[in-house]
Parts: structure tokens; sequence; C-alpha cells
């Protein structure tokens, strides 16, 4: 099968499509035959580096994926041959999403949202469970809060507005001005233009801070909670600021695999509540050119991989 490598840590060059052998479902295990493949910024860092994550004999990156069943192995009653489905299998271990199959546990897997094609489904798996197990999960966020999500506009970003909306919650997004309509689109009922204002000059009696950019910027936010507010930090442990005030909490959190927040998000699509915005679209042979784009920083929404 046709998959995509990394050569050796360094630059999007470094990301080859190479010959490689298909693999095999064992127990509990599902191979999907891939039809698009999500590209974030966790790609990047890993490509670059080789950090953060437990490598196999071949290193490849990816793992948002959706797809269509191919086979399954023993043990899993979850799926068929045929069924689509859609996921983020082994995060933070290698998974090789960018490939024409990939081997995924069966409840690292979920039903395809039916409304979606595979590539705006392949655009959810990583971002949209960053985002629903930090406001649902780690957050708790409940009807009439107040949310403020940084980087609103971001893969994590706008899928993050629309899932505290659902929630009933009050949202305030950050971004850059040319992106203001589509948050206000999505559900945001405040935005604020970083390049402006400083957010903490504008914002306050925040119940849940979203923070994808860290450093500074989660310093920062801890000013616009209030009593028992909550921050969730995204970007590393290290980005959690040192001196936390005793009224409010602050944690790192890091996505992993989930099939009932799987379904749930596929729920929440069904139903028109939770929409994907897709930036580019790439196909697998160009995997480095999908990285470059994806590391200038300027991109609204997901990049996605077509692979079939």
């Amino acid at each position: 099968m046709r998959a995509v490598v990394v050569e050796q840590w360094g630059g999007p060059e470094m990301l080859v499509e190479r010959e490689v052998a298909r693999p095999e479902p064992g127990l509990n295990e599902v191979l999907v035959r891939v039809h698009a493949a999500g590209v974030n910024p966790v790609d990047f860092k890993t490509r670059a580096s080789g950090a953060l994550i437990e490598w196999g004999e071949v290193p490849a990156v990816g793992w948002d994926v959706s797809g269509t069943v191919e086979a399954v192995g023993p043990g899993v009653g979850l799926f068929r041959p045929g069924d689509e489905v859609y996921g983020m299998p082994m995060f933070p271990r290698q998974a090789g999403a960018y490939a024409e199959y990939v081997l995924a546990p069966a409840r690292h897997l979920a039903p395809k949202p039916a409304n979606l094609t595979h590539v705006q489904a392949a655009a959810l798996p990583l971002a949209a469970l960053t985002a629903w197990q930090a406001l649902v999960d780690t957050a708790g966020v409940r009807a009439g809060e107040r949310v403020l999500v940084h980087a609103a506009a971001g893969g994590v970003g706008h899928l993050a507005v629309q899932i505290a909306k659902a929630r009933g919650a009050y949202v305030i997004g950050t971004a850059s001005a040319g992106k203001h309509d589509l948050l206000r689109e999505l559900g945001a009922d405040e935005v604020i233009d970083y390049h402006m204002v400083r957010f903490e000059d504008v914002v306050g009696d925040v119940d849940v801070v979203l923070d994808a950019l860290g450093g500074q910027n989660a310093e920062r936010s801890l000013k616009v909670l209030r009593a028992g507010g909550r921050l969730v930090t995204l970007p590393g442990p290290d980005d959690v600021p040192a001196d936390v005030p005793d009224h409010v909490r602050a944690v790192w959190m890091l996505v992993e695999p989930d099939h009932l927040g799987l379904r749930e998000i596929a729920a929440l699509a069904e139903q028109g509540a939770l929409k994907p915005v897709v930036d580019t679209v790439v196909p697998l042979a160009q995997a480095a050119k999908a990285h470059e784009i994806g590391e200038q920083g300027r991109t609204t929404g997901k990049i996605v991989l077509s692979v079939a």
C-alpha cells in the first residue's frame, strides 16, 4: 500500500511516499481503507523532531482518519466490512494515517457522521475530541457559563466554539479581524481582535478558558476567570501557570482516543450543531505541501489529505 513516511526528522521535505506492507488486523482491531486523513499541528512537531510519541519501525505520521472498514480482527463486534468510520487511532502512539490503509483498535473509531463527506469527517477527530474532552470532560461546561476560546478560528478553536455553544454557553473567541464573521456564523457571541486589544482588558467574569496558545497567554487568562473558573491549556504541561490562585483551577490536557466522545461529536454534526471548516484539501502524495501550508499558521479550520 502507499503510505507517507518520515525519512529522517526535519522539514516537510522529509515526508515521502513509499510502498509498505499492508497490515492485518489482530484481536479487537479494524483495518480501515482510508478515504481522507486530517492534518494537525502535532503532525508537524513529530515530523520535525520525533518527539512526543512512540514510533514504530517505519516512522509514519498522522492520526485523523475517515474511511471504510476493510476487514475486522477476531473479537470485533462493533463494525463489519463496508462500514464507514472515523477516528483518531493509537494517539499518542504511532498510527500512520497518511496511508491507503490504517490499523486501529475498534474502540478508537466510531461511525462516520452520516451527513459529512469523508474529507469533512477526517477534519474532526483529534481537534473535536480535544475540544470535547477539554470543555465537557475536564472543565464541565454548563449552560449559561461564559467560555473564552483562544485561537477560535483554528483547528481546535472553531470546533470548541460550536461545542461550547451547543452546551448552552455564552462564547467569546479571540481571532484576527478577518475571521470574525466566520466565528459569528459558528455561534460566537463575542469576538475579540487580539491584534487591537489585550483580551484581559475587555473580558471578565469568565467561567472557562480554553487556551491553545500557552506561555504568557495562559498566565494572562487567569486574570479573566471568576471564582471557580477553569483554565484548560493544550500546548504542554509547562504551559500551566506556576502561580494559580486558590479560587481557580488550571490544568494541561492531552487528548486521547475516545469511542463515546466520537459518537457525541457525530451526533452534534448530524444535528447540524457542529460543522468542520476545511481550509485546504491536498492529495496524499503532496503531504509535504500540506505541512508547509500548516506551518505558516494562517489556516482557518483544518487541512485534509485526500487519499482515495
